[in-house]
């Protein structure tokens, strides 16, 4: 397990994580705004980021939001599904171009100028946008910062990227898998709140210079995603913004696809849980282990409705071990989708803590206390302003249902007052 001493060591780590893979280059400008639709008139600050290869990537990937009310990034970004091959990635924070009246023309009219800047055909560029739902790009302020951006092209470390896209994370999120053949897979994320994927994790961007051929890459990604960052949730809602997107540079020669596939599902677990770690305001992040189901499917349903109840997350927030809310919660969501579990069949451990067994509970005092001691332990923070993650510890929750053998593992966090704070102001 990681730990971390400091903000230093944490970002330094980082750094040398995010070297980037063969043919791929970056850059990050910001500017001020004034948004037109608050009231007041003091300047906002906008990051802009450019994740750009060599040259168009025929092999490249995406995993996109299911959410109906997509915001224009996404909607330009399924028709690019199936383009012959994709170059760049424009990324901005603090607005999500979702639902205005001029979003997609303005994402197209941002992507023109940056491949004017380029020399190259804008039907290559992706864009990404991440923040405020409702409110208009600032399209003249961000255009004039376009040049600036694509002369600070170079190859310094993803680190700054991974920095520049974040909004309410305490954090950035990086992780790097080196594989045999001398290729590598560097991946990034954003998100700290209005995560519970339906796809993907809020934004992540993943680089590798590894000859993968598309069909591969699209299969690898869509088994990565679905194992890791569609088993996570901080508070249930599903953003308008999901994105994630793959290229490979084939730079390096073609890996094992099975070596490949370990890899990249490891990068998207590591980087779902980063996420969860990082939810705004988290202070315990909860590891759910749910077997004995009859499918995967249902085994992520139930973990899902244990790491979103409200009654669980604020009891764990209080390091108080109320494992009758487990329990609760288990049996709610059977109850009310006709699965048939049978109590006595049911089991519940914390830690290494035996709570549910044989139909009743199992606490006495002394458990209690030891429960209590252990939810303390696995605090990432006591107060505000966690700026790196001390340590990768988690609240481990083992539930086997007494059905069958299918068995998955869903990540989520506690409930605290500062996520209501946070959420409360967030545009004010």
């Amino acid at each position: 397990m990681q730990e971390y001493s400091s903000r230093q060591q944490h970002r330094q780590t980082l750094r040398e994580c995010g070297r980037l893979p063969d043919g791929f280059r970056i850059a990050v400008s910001s500017l001020q705004f004034v948004p037109e639709e608050r009231p007041s008139t003091d300047p906002f600050n906008m990051n802009l980021s450019l994740i750009l290869a060599d040259e168009p990537c025929s092999s490249f990937g995406l995993s996109l939001t299911k959410n109906r009310m997509p915001g224009a990034p996404i909607m330009r970004a399924r028709a690019v599904l199936g383009a012959e091959s994709l170059q760049g990635i424009l990324v901005n924070n603090r607005v999500a171009n979702v639902c205005t009246e001029t979003g997609v023309e303005d994402a197209g009219e941002l992507l023109a100028c940056l491949g004017g800047q380029l020399g190259i055909d804008p039907a290559v560029l992706l864009s990404s946008s991440t923040g405020i739902i409702g409110w208009r790009l600032p399209l003249e302020p961000m255009k004039a910062a376009v040049p600036e951006l694509v002369a600070r092209l170079g190859h310094d470390s993803l680190l700054a990227v991974a920095e520049a896209i974040m909004t309410t994370d305490a954090f950035p999120k990086l992780r790097r898998a080196d594989l045999a053949g001398g290729g590598s897979i560097v991946g990034i994320a954003k998100g700290a709140g209005m995560i519970e994927p339906n796809m993907a994790t809020m934004l992540s961007f993943i680089l590798t210079d590894l000859d993968i051929p598309r069909e591969v890459l699209r299969e690898e990604l869509a088994t990565a995603v679905e194992a890791g960052f569609n088993r996570i949730s901080v508070d249930g809602d599903q953003s308008t913004s999901d994105m994630v997107v793959a290229l490979a540079s084939g730079r390096r020669e073609k890996p094992d696809t099975d070596e490949f596939g370990e890899a990249l599902r490891l990068i998207c677990r590591q980087l779902a849980e980063d996420v969860v770690r990082n939810g705004e305001g988290t202070r315990h992040v909860l590891r759910v282990t749910v077997s004995g189901a009859e499918s995967e499917q249902q085994a992520a349903a139930v973990g899902k409705a244990v790491v979103n109840s409200p009654l669980v997350k604020t009891a764990l927030y209080g390091n108080d071990p109320n494992v009758g809310r487990i329990i609760a919660a288990v049996g709610d969501y059977c109850g009310n989708h006709d699965i048939a579990i049978d109590s006595h069949n049911v089991r519940l451990s914390i830690g290494e803590e035996s709570v549910f067994s044989d139909g009743s509970f199992h606490l006495d005092k002394a458990k209690e206390l030891r429960l209590s001691h252990y939810l303390k332990n696995a605090e990432l923070r006591h107060s505000t302003g966690l700026e790196y993650p001390p340590h990768e510890m988690c609240v481990e929750i083992a539930i086997d249902l007494g059905l069958r053998s299918a068995t998955t593992t869903v990540y989520g966090s506690d409930l605290s007052d500062e996520y209501v704070r946070i959420n409360a102001d967030y545009r004010t």
